[in-house]
């Protein structure tokens, strides 16, 4: 069960954001990512709680920022609930999306399990529901995702097998590149791997 913490900044300016603290491991049924945030005071700010199945589906999701709470999961495409802080309103929503987006790195190994992709694939085309800071506010976003290698690495652990994507965002032709090493994000846009006590988790091969 690896834990750890990434460092998040804005991707654009490099304002640090503050710190995701987690602990993530796969199980029978899927994988799920447990987290907090914190601000770059050390002030709690949010959390993050995702599971998915087997199939890299969100089947369960909770995040709180600034007082606000989602709770959502793949139903007729991705449904949430949005709670404002006071906790008197509910809002909610329902969109034909493969799966959830946000700040928090667990989304970016979360889609990776849902795409599958080899670097012999194609690139793939996916829609997400993001849930933006500060309030959380859902926005739909059209990407496209290319695994361009997977490259075996030494370490003291034994060898590490990093996956390079590329990832364009088709609505502003954005693009930029992630790496992921099992269930671990090393780098991406706004993220950075801080502190990791155990080796990634290896997922079983796509079956």
């Amino acid at each position: 069960m690896p834990r750890g913490r990434y460092s998040l900044h804005d991707p654009h300016d490099h304002t640090p954001l503050g710190e995701e603290h987690f602990h993530c491991a796969p199980g029978p049924s899927g994988w799920r990512y447990v987290s907090r945030l914190t601000t770059p005071a050390g002030e709690h700010q949010g959390s993050a709680d995702l599971a998915i199945d087997g199939l890299g589906r969100p089947i369960r999701l909770e995040l709180q920022a600034g007082g606000w709470q989602v709770r959502a999961a793949a139903l007729d495409g991705v449904t949430w609930v949005r709670t404002d802080p006071a906790g008197t309103e509910a809002t909610e929503g329902n969109v034909r999306a493969h799966a959830f987006t946000g700040t928090s790195p667990a989304f970016l190994v979360a889609l990776t399990r849902l795409l599958r992709l080899t670097p012999d694939s194609p690139g793939t085309r996916v829609r997400l529901v993001a849930f933006t800071d500060p309030v959380l506010a859902p926005l739909t976003v059209d990407q496209s995702w290319t695994l361009l290698k997977s490259a075996e690495h030494p370490t003291d652990t034994g060898p590490l097998t990093v996956d390079e994507y590329r990832v364009d965002t088709l609505d502003t032709g954005e693009r930029h590149t992630v790496h992921i090493a099992g269930d671990v994000v090393l780098a991406a846009p706004g993220i950075e791997l801080e502190d990791l006590d155990t080796p990634p988790s290896v997922f079983p091969p796509a079956g």
